[in-house]
């Protein structure tokens, strides 16, 4: 008997842990979980499939799996091919994993016990095959993550991505830390007043988690040039050239000044194929932007849908600021920029790591005021973008989700 490649390369295919099966009142079978965008229901009026899920324990392999639920379905006479499929069609789903899969050799016994937990949401999350549940793990080690903007959504992203075993992040800030901070930047101490946050930030994240480069530089970003020269990581004004490939995976933007900087962040990445990120708040509304590349709408096809969308209901000679005043300063506290940063860093491991399969060219998030009211935008590219419409072709070594 012949197993299809996907399982028979399997050593002992067992469902995850996270995805174990339960038959409902009806005879049905679901699996994945009760958690909505994972979970799957499957008939089986002769129950055979349910033997199949309970025989994919890891204790065999493939074809011991179709042993035994041929064995105890005898009157069935079920062809081997039909049970290969369904392990297949399992497999495939992603809620089959090797149990004799070794974990890759570049993941030290430390940092498996360190991540272990993180791993097994990241299998939980993940609906591909996968030759090992480490993969994930890995592709975040192996990860080059630029951010730009160590406050308090920048901090917490830097400190959610570090605490994740992300292999290489540097960071950009030009300012020192200030006692009006300390309510929202909890990367910050109240000994770090009046020192350059960067350097607060690097002793920070150094401290928790030493398997991680974190780098930085105190610098100001004043306009694209010099996001495409801290792209690239090159000196000030060698960055621009076409031919000279970003040297991050991922741009991540925290900053939000210039008013100007999502704009430059946009342009920079579509000229460098760049996947990228940017979050913040605005009062009690959270939410992140994930863009990529040739993948959906760019930042400004999403903007100019929502303008559209919006109906403001101004009236003639009103500017937009009568309904959303701005102010000098952002209302905000450690609970709004904590989750916009947590939201940031959710989404460079998206990027990264294609968990959970986020389709990019969104905005998502939470509304405080009202629990259960969802942030959520999303956009066709527009064919008459500013930004998008005449971008290059994208560089198919930027980033590394897959």
């Amino acid at each position: 008997m012949t197993v299809h490649t996907t399982v028979r390369s399997m050593r002992r295919p067992r469902i995850k842990p996270e995805h174990r099966a339960y038959r409902t009142v009806d005879g049905h079978i679901r699996i994945g979980s009760v958690v909505h965008g994972i979970g799957a229901e499957v008939r089986d009026p002769d129950g055979w499939v349910w033997t199949l899920v309970e025989a994919m324990d890891g204790t065999r392999g493939a074809e011991g799996v179709v042993d035994e639920v041929s064995r105890r379905h005898p009157g069935l006479r079920l062809p081997a091919a039909d049970i290969v499929q369904a392990m297949t069609d399992l497999a495939a789903a992603g809620y089959v994993e090797d149990a004799g899969a070794a974990p890759p050799a570049e993941l030290s016994e430390r940092e498996r016990e360190r991540y272990g937990r993180g791993m097994t949401l990241l299998r939980w999350m993940d609906l591909r095959p996968r030759e090992s549940a480490w993969e994930p793990q890995l592709r975040l080690r192996r990860a080059r993550v630029l951010l730009v903007g160590v406050g308090g959504t920048g901090g917490a992203a830097a400190r959610d991505l570090v605490a994740s075993g992300v292999g290489r992040l540097h960071c950009v800030e030009p300012d020192v830390v200030e006692l009006s901070n300390l309510n929202r930047q909890t990367l910050f101490r109240e000994d770090d007043l009046g020192t350059p946050k960067i350097d607060a930030a690097l002793a920070a994240l150094r401290a928790l988690n030493s398997d991680t480069t974190v780098t930085g530089e105190r610098r100001e970003v004043r306009g694209p040039a010099d996001l495409g020269d801290l792209l690239t990581g090159a000196p000030d004004g060698l960055g621009d050239s076409p031919d000279r490939p970003a040297a991050y995976d991922v741009l991540l933007l925290a900053a939000d000044r210039p008013a100007v900087i999502r704009r430059w962040a946009n342009q920079v990445c579509l000229a460098s194929g760049t996947p990228w990120a940017e979050a913040g708040y605005r009062g009690p509304l959270v939410s992140v932007g994930v863009f990529a590349p040739g993948r959906g709408a760019c930042w400004e096809c999403l903007r100019s849908a929502e303008i559209e969308r919006r109906d403001l209901r101004l009236a003639p000679g009103q500017d937009e600021d009568a309904a959303s005043p701005r102010m000098p300063w952002n209302p905000v506290n450690a609970v709004t920029a904590g989750l916009s940063g947590s939201l940031l860093a959710h989404a460079a491991i998206t990027l990264l790591c294609g968990i959970p399969p986020i389709e990019p060219g969104c905005r998502f998030g939470l509304n405080l005021m009202v629990p259960g009211d969802p942030v959520m935008q999303r956009s066709q590219r527009r064919p008459d973008c500013p930004a998008c419409r005449t971008e290059p072709a994208v560089n198919p070594s930027s980033g590394n989700a897959s």
